[in-house]
This record gives structure tokens, C-alpha cells and sequence, in this order.
């Protein structure tokens, strides 16, 4: 957004920001009630929308779970899915639902975490987890994008912040990218700084977070790439893809997944961002491709989140899917966090 659009919704943006201020004030008060369910509740979010790394962070969440024989159920919203109340993503062993009724997020958990955790699509989270315990004998709940969700209580508030840009251009919606002040921080009892490593500016940022709340717990993180596999045959490949690449990508943050190619050794002849959930056309790869050859790039490369809207596609040219996860310092004391958290 630019500077004279995001100057006219700065009206736009006080009167949101009494909402929000409002809505918190009425939680405080006890007027607004949180539910609490009868199995633990981990909830991740963010301050900011979208591009923090919440959704690698998620799964690693959910896969510790797991390996603890817990039942894990990810509760999550399903933002820009095509279909309305609730829709079952995954049982745990299967994925049941496609991206378009689940949304992009919501099937690349299902299928990441297939044998580890199920996944529901649900605007109303509290009913969710009673569904889900009654029905797959969950014992523990990942809320995805659960900050400002306050409906459902949670055992342990945790909120990604992206080193890169930790407050957007320091606007709330819609003239910015902030859903909350950033004193709301003062809820999380845990704050996860990603992609550490792109930024210098990450021990003032400790510092700024630490004058919200003394006493968060505060972790830093990098994003890894981890390989690559097919789009077309869905197989991890044993060998690095051609250094002469076009990537494109639909995502918050595209410059951090260049940043993370370019840092492997990728000479990127061509870069395309879409917008953050973009829904891909034919028309739309028919370009890619085209503006990708007319760069010298001999294959193509994607993000995991994107691969799971294209690859119904055609491709004239090669393409490949890079697979991140997340890496966390102190990787022991963050499970001991939630493991701790999510005892009964």
C-alpha cells in the first residue's frame, strides 16, 4: 500500500482501533467471557497480518504433540476457503477435504501432519473442540491464528513476530497491516521472533517487546529449507534443482522466501509475487512460464503453500516445491513450554 492510500484510511483505521481497544476492555472487564474446554488449548498468532511464519510453526507444534501420544486437533478458520461452517480438513490419518473448501493454509497442515493431527475448519472454534473431543477423542488443541480469537481460553498464548518488519508501517487496519496495538502483546505468555537471521535489529527488538510485558518468554527462530520435491510426482529430490530458476510465490512475505533461495545458492533469473491466498488461473502459470524462459530460467520453484493451488495446473516447464520448516533456539526449552502447558 502506499503512502497517500494508506494516509486517506488513516479515519478508517481510529475508528477500528476503538473497536479493537473496546472489544479487549470487555474481555478485561468480564463482560466478553473466554470458554474454556475440557482438554488443554495451545493457541500461535500474531500482531500483524499474515507473513510471520505462524503456519511452519504450527506444525512443529502439533508434531511434538504428536510424538508425545497426545491426539492433536489443529482448530483453525480457514481463511479464504470457498465454503462456509465447519469442514473436517483431515480425521488425523486422511485429508478429507480439498483446497478449496478447506483454504491453502488449512490443506497444507492436513496433509503435512497426516498420522500426527487432524484438522478442522471452523469459525466458531469453542464448538470445534467440543466436536472434535466428542468425535476424535482429542486431548489437546492447536489454535492456528488464535490471538485475536478470544473465545476460546487457552493454556498457553504464543505470538509470532517477524524480525523482518515487526510492526508493518506501524498502522492499524486498514491503513496498515497491525490488527492489534502492539501493547496487546501484554497477553502472550510466549513470543516466538522469526526469521532471525535476516534482521540486525533483533536485540532492540527484545528490548522493545520487553517494555510491553517483562516477563514474556521471548525465543528466536530462523526459517530452514529443509529440500525440494516434484510438483507433478509429489517426490523429494536427491539432488538440487538447476541453479537458473524463476520462483514465484503467493505469500505475505515473498522477499523472505527469496532471501532464503538466493542464501542456498539460487541465482533467481526471474522473481513473480502474487498476493498473500492468491487463487492461481491457467492464465496465470502460462505467464509465469512465459516471462520465465524469456529470463533464461531452465525450472521453476514454489512455496509448499502455493504447490497445494497449482498443482491441478499445466506446466510447460519444470517445477519444483521448496519445503521449510521452522528452526527455533533453545528448541528444548520451547517443547518443555508446551509440553508443560498442555498437562492434565
Amino acid at each position: 500500500m502506499n503512502r497517500a492510500a494508506s494516509l486517506a484510511l488513516t479515519p478508517l483505521s481510529a475508528i477500528y482501533g476503538v473497536a479493537v481497544r473496546t472489544r479487549n476492555a470487555l474481555y478485561r472487564s468480564g463482560v466478553f467471557r473466554s470458554h474454556r474446554v475440557s482438554v488443554p488449548v495451545i493457541s500461535i498468532g500474531n500482531l500483524t497480518t499474515g507473513g510471520t511464519g505462524k503456519t511452519p510453526l504450527v506444525e512443529w507444534i502439533a508434531t511434538e504433540l504428536a510424538q508425545s501420544n497426545r491426539r492433536v486437533c489443529v482448530l483453525t478458520r480457514g481463511y479464504e476457503r470457498q465454503t462456509s461452517g465447519r469442514v473436517i480438513v483431515s480425521d488425523g490419518d486422511q485429508v478429507l477435504a480439498d483446497v478449496k473448501e478447506s483454504g491453502d493454509e488449512a490443506s497444507l497442515l492436513a496433509e503435512h501432519l497426516s498420522g500426527k493431527a487432524a484438522v478442522i475448519c471452523d469459525a466458531n472454534r469453542v464448538a470445534a473442540a467440543h466436536w472434535a473431543i466428542e468425535n476424535f477423542g482429542s486431548d489437546v488443541f492447536v489454535l492456528d491464528d488464535g490471538f485475536q480469537h478470544r473465545c476460546i481460553a487457552r493454556n498457553l498464548n504464543i505470538v509470532t513476530i517477524d524480525a523482518t518488519n515487526p510492526w508493518g508501517n506501524g498502522r492499524l487496519l486498514p491503513a496498515g497491516t497491525l490488527r492489534e496495538p502492539p501493547g496487546s502483546l501484554a497477553r502472550a505468555d510466549c513470543i516466538l521472533i522469526t526469521r532471525s537471521d535476516q534482521s540486525d535489529r533483533v536485540a532492540e527488538l527484545e528490548s522493545e517487546l520487553r517494555k510491553v510485558r517483562s516477563d514474556v518468554r521471548i525465543f528466536l527462530s530462523r526459517m530452514k529449507l529443509t529440500g525440494f520435491r516434484s510438483l507433478t510426482e509429489d517426490e523429494r529430490m536427491e539432488t538440487k534443482p538447476a541453479s537458473q530458476i524463476a520462483v514465484f510465490c503467493g505469500v505475505a512475505n515473498p522477499e523472505s522466501f527469496f532471501t532464503l533461495l538466493r542464501k542456498v545458492g539460487f541465482e533467481l533469473a526471474e522473481t513473480q509475487a502474487f498476493r498473500d491466498h492468491h487463487d492461481y488461473t491457467q492464465a496465470d502459470i502460462d505467464r509465469i512460464v512465459r516471462e520465465a524462459r524469456a529470463h533464461g530460467a531452465q525450472a521453476l520453484i514454489t512455496t509448499a503453500k502455493d504447490a497445494v493451488k497449482v498443482r491441478s495446473l499445466s506446466f510447460a516447464l519444470t517445477c519444483y516445491v521448496a519445503e521449510i520448516a521452522i528452526d527455533i533456539d533453545q528448541k528444548d526449552q520451547f517443547r518443555e513450554l508446551i509440553l508443560n502447558a498442555t498437562k492434565t
